[in-house]
């Protein structure tokens, strides 16, 4: 490793710790992700030809900024697809939407509650995805919970849930998206061997958090909040429905036209911001401006954008100097053949770095064999599938369910490594036990 890649990667630390002394150093984690990845990548510049030895004179300059700008495409998809997934779920909110589902999980049992939240948010996961379910659970948990300190328990839940989730789903989350579109798992393989272990990731957890919880809520505080929507409750059904249906119905938008996710999004965002100026003809102006989906985008938290935009960005470095490589390299060198080992420890590195680069490198280091581990349904890559998802939830940042809560309940890093993490690994391991004893007892 050359000096410079050793700067590149202590930059990337040193950003990485003032994110996660945020609570302490009082400084936006969105401001120090977007200076590590400016620093990142200007220190990439000093000596470029030492990363792309085969292009010679100004040329790298360019194949430098087609690279920025391919990392920048794939970034931005993801960014266009939170934004739009956050918006769809603000309208709904905002026009009441939701409040059949609070209804629904409605309980002055705090225990119950906590139950209720953690299987909708694991099956809502695997439908729809790991991100847009966070978005979707946080907005009917503030409906339900108004003590902040209870309210954060259960958004660590939805978290958890979210991830764990998504996990055994192939369009649950972005890496089981990549390795089911790449051919290594299958839709009936990845629902049978890693539903069980995905459970058990969850429901330990659960456990543990629902012992924190006493008593019950307040019936002030438990009752549903009065409607300020002047919409009927057809119109409200019908916004809830074509928002979380349409958000449904996204993978099978990709599917059919091969567009990106985000189009998708952004179809159902068109559809929805429609309904809703429709069903405000009847309503009173000054409830219409309050309503107005432009208003609404208004809302949205931009500093989360941002700090999502430099981290994707600065990871993007680590690929494009080979750190990552490096990285799955020596653990196939250090542990070879141990494949539990290899994606436990892959899946503790999802929780420090973004998932989908790991899972990406994994992809490219490791080739498909026709039989064995590396076949397609093999251990390896079911694991890999197991541990990228559930791993994130180790860490706040280590997903982008963790990430977007982290925005939307002003969740500090120090914590949710404090109370969360050691929650979170107890579940995770269990899960890859639970895995192994399937393998030798029924597969």
């Amino acid at each position: 490793m050359s000096i410079l890649t050793i700067c590149i990667v202590a930059a990337f630390v040193t950003g990485y710790l003032c994110i996660a002394l945020e609570s302490l150093t009082k400084v936006n984690k969105a401001a120090i992700a977007l200076l590590m990845c400016v620093v990142c990548w200007t220190l990439l510049m000093v000596d470029p030809y030492s990363y792309y030895p085969m292009i010679e004179g100004n040329g790298v300059i360019h194949h430098i900024a087609e690279v920025i700008e391919h990392h920048l495409g794939d970034a931005g998809g993801t960014l266009f697809f939170l934004m739009g997934a956050m918006t769809i779920v603000e309208i709904v909110d905002t026009n009441g939407g939701f409040n059949f589902v609070r209804d629904t999980m409605k309980t002055r049992s705090k225990r119950k509650l906590l139950w209720r939240v953690a299987f909708m948010t694991f099956f809502l996961s695997a439908i729809l995805d790991n991100l847009t379910t966070s978005i979707v659970m946080i907005m009917v948990l503030r409906k339900l919970v108004q003590n902040r300190e209870d309210r954060l328990i259960y958004a660590a839940m939805v978290i958890i849930s979210a991830n764990s989730g998504g996990a055994f789903s192939p369009i649950g989350d972005v890496t089981t998206i990549m390795l089911w579109i790449k051919g290594v798992i299958t839709t009936q393989g990845v629902l049978s061997e890693i539903f069980l272990p995905s459970l058990i990731s969850m429901v330990i957890p659960a456990v543990i958090l629902s012992l924190q919880l006493e008593g019950k809520f307040d019936k002030a505080q438990n009752l549903p909040v009065a409607d300020i929507s002047q919409f009927t409750k057809v119109q409200r059904n019908i916004i809830f429905w074509l928002g979380v249906g349409g958000l449904i119905f996204v993978p099978i938008f990709k599917t059919i036209t091969h567009l990106p996710p985000f189009m998708g999004i952004l179809l159902i965002l068109g559809l929805l911001w429609t309904t809703t100026e429709i069903f405000q003809y009847n309503t009173s102006e000054d409830d219409t401006m309050a309503k107005r989906v432009s208003d609404i985008l208004s809302r949205i938290d931009l500093s989360t954008i941002m700090f999502f935009l430099g981290i994707l960005m600065a990871v993007a470095v680590l690929q494009e100097v080979g750190v990552l490589t490096m990285l799955g390299q020596g653990l196939n060198e250090a542990f070879a053949g141990n494949y539990y080992v290899i994606n436990g420890i892959i899946g503790l590195l999802s929780s420090i770095v973004d998932n989908v680069p790991l899972v990406a490198g994994c992809m490219g280091m490791y080739p498909v064999a026709a039989e064995g581990a590396m076949a397609v349904d093999g251990i390896f890559w079911q694991l890999l599938a197991y541990c990228a998802g559930v791993g994130g939830s180790m860490l706040i940042i280590g997903s982008a369910a963790g990430v977007v809560v982290m925005g939307l309940e002003k969740i500090t890093f120090g914590w949710y490594m404090k109370k969360i993490t050691w929650i979170v690994f107890v579940g995770y391991m269990a899960g890859i036990l639970t895995y192994w004893v399937e393998k030798a007892l029924f597969f």
